[in-house]
């Protein structure tokens, strides 16, 4: 079958489209048919590697997707062939504490499809049964699988973790990426207000405001933003920050906290390491929460969400497969407003 693969780790010059073997699944497993993948950042973070990651190469990229069911393993005889699925990208091991408990996102072997493990850029994918979620007929392929990573994190983030109240106020880092655009969503569904939105040009920021988003401010316009916050919001900070860039923009984040605010990260799109002034943290009450994607019930949740419109995911263009590493660059280079989509 044909894949969007590399066989090392690298830029993406190593980035191709291989042939490689149709996955054999396991007894628990189901071989899906893909009709659409999505792509995030994480897939560029693979590609270069990180010291613990350690991949059977040719490595099968993205860790979004959607299909139709073709085969099954022996103890997932239930599942009905030729089923469209929407596919939860989190692999748990169901045993060990944190499943047991409901919090299966924290598992002892939690791994990611895409990240650990072969991905969806490909014409099949084998997958656990148990992350299977049924896709509604009026559903699109390529909706479910621009959902999936973005909107449980997002999700999980904001609700479960930042417990977001309704009539707090939120600044949300990013104008363009697909956890903020679902992140604007999730803020103005739960009811927070003002949702701030800190964004690099006016096009993005535009898609932003459409998505719910009420104070835009353009960084390039207003390089100081932090400073453009703690003015527009009486000069007190806001409740609640949403930063996934990291070190460009961690320290900006903190100063437009107010007094007890929280600041939520899931990623560092710009880079994991950086200094903070611990003073700003202790003097002004400050929480910084992070996580990492959610548990299977929030998935449920968040997908029927996206299937009966409430949430939306926000396509930024679609690609036949070859394309894949002509999507690849355009997200590094950050020319994107919301999720790349491939067909293969």
């Amino acid at each position: 079958m044909k894949a969007l693969i590399f066989s090392q780790h690298g830029t993406l010059e190593q980035v191709s489209i291989g042939e490689v073997p149709v996955p054999t699944i396991a007894a628990d497993e189901v071989l899906l048919q893909v009709k659409a993948a999505a792509l995030n950042r994480l897939d560029l973070w693979v590609l270069a590697g990180w010291p613990a990651l350690k991949l059977k190469l040719p490595h099968v990229m993205g860790s979004d997707g959607a299909g139709i069911v073709t085969a099954v393993g022996a103890n997932a005889q239930h599942i009905p062939l030729g089923r469209r699925m929407a596919v939860n990208p989190t692999v748990s091991c169901g045993r060990c504490a944190f499943c047991q408990s409901g919090r299966d996102h924290m598992c002892d072997r939690f791994a990611v499809l895409g990240e650990h493990r072969d991905g969806f850029a490909a014409e099949y994918i084998a997958v656990p049964a148990q992350n299977l979620l049924p896709l509604p007929d009026h559903v699109p392929y390529e909706t479910a699988a621009a959902a999936s990573l973005v909107f449980v994190t997002a999700w999980h983030s904001l609700i479960e973790v930042g417990r977001l109240q309704a009539g707090e106020s939120i600044l949300i880092v990013g104008a363009g990426g697909g956890v903020n655009s679902a992140a604007i969503q999730i803020a103005r569904l739960a009811g927070a207000d003002p949702i701030y939105v800190v964004g690099s040009n006016t096009e993005k920021l535009a898609r932003a405001e459409a998505l719910g988003a009420t104070i835009l401010i353009n960084r390039q316009q207003q390089p100081d933003w932090a400073r453009a916050v703690f003015q527009a919001s009486n000069r007190q900070g806001v409740d609640v920050v949403v930063d996934n860039v990291g070190a460009a923009t961690f320290h900006h984040s903190l100063r437009a906290l107010k007094k007890g605010g929280r600041l939520l990260t899931v990623g560092n799109t710009s880079g994991p390491k950086f200094e903070l002034d611990n003073r700003l943290i202790f003097a002004r009450h400050l929480q910084i929460l992070g996580s990492t994607m959610g548990p299977r019930q929030e998935y449920a949740k968040v997908m029927e969400m996206v299937f009966n419109g409430r949430l939306q995911p926000v396509i930024d263009s679609i690609h036949p497969l070859q394309d894949g590493r002509i999507a690849l660059r355009k997200l590094q280079e950050g020319h994107v407003s919301g999720k790349l989509v491939l067909i293969p």
